[in-house]
């Protein structure tokens, strides 16, 4: 390549003879005028921003339980306050990668406001002294993860019609007495339009 560089005073030609970058041409024949020859320098890489002390420091602070919520931010920020050295998140989610620490996200749960405990507890009320037969009418819903073999999405209105109405309440409804009551979790999907529609389409009575 050397050769035809040499013997040819447009970069464009050698580019289109070799089929490379005329960037990385300039840049090695540059090299070769510099040190007479084109071979890739020996580097150690991009040096690293923290010592192996440094690093216990960052394990050790999420490792001891105090801290199990910190985020990569605070931790950079806690080692940047003790040490003096000016870390980035990203170093800081290697780091705890080296040893199998990884972010996770708490599960989710639903807020219980005034007004639900209110409603919960007025309704305990209103059955303390139901006895085991009226409970023998009502068939509860509750979508709470299970090890069930069912397909993970995100329930909808649309599915909780199709999978949990249709395919079992709907069945326990033609299964059980007149009496047959049917109480929800209180999730915004059971109380879509279309749940709505299908419960009274199919005579169940739900428990407000």
């Amino acid at each position: 390549m050397l050769r035809i560089v040499r013997h040819n005073d447009e970069s464009l030609e050698v580019f289109e003879e070799l089929g490379i970058a005329q960037s990385v041409i300039s840049r090695l024949w540059q090299r070769f005028q510099d040190d007479g020859n084109v071979s890739r320098c020996y580097s150690t890489g991009r040096p690293r921003v923290t010592t192996p002390n440094e690093d216990q420091y960052i394990y050790l602070a999420v490792t001891a339980k105090r801290n199990r919520r910190s985020t990569a931010s605070d931790l950079s920020r806690q080692f940047s306050s003790a040490t003096g050295t000016t870390v980035s998140k990203q170093t800081v989610y290697r780091r705890l990668g080296h040893i199998g620490l990884y972010a996770r996200w708490p599960v989710i749960c639903i807020p219980l406001t005034a007004t639900h405990c209110h409603l919960r507890l007025t309704w305990s009320r209103e059955h303390a002294l139901w006895t085991p037969q009226q409970w023998s009418c009502v068939t509860f819903s509750d979508e709470s993860r299970t090890d069930l073999p069912v397909q993970s999405v995100t329930m909808t209105g649309h599915i909780y019609r199709d999978v949990i109405l249709e395919q079992h309440v709907r069945l326990l409804r033609g299964a059980m007495s007149a009496e047959f009551l049917f109480m929800d979790d209180n999730a915004r999907p059971d109380h879509a339009n279309i749940v709505d529609e299908c419960l009274q389409s199919e005579d169940i009575t739900r428990i407000d």
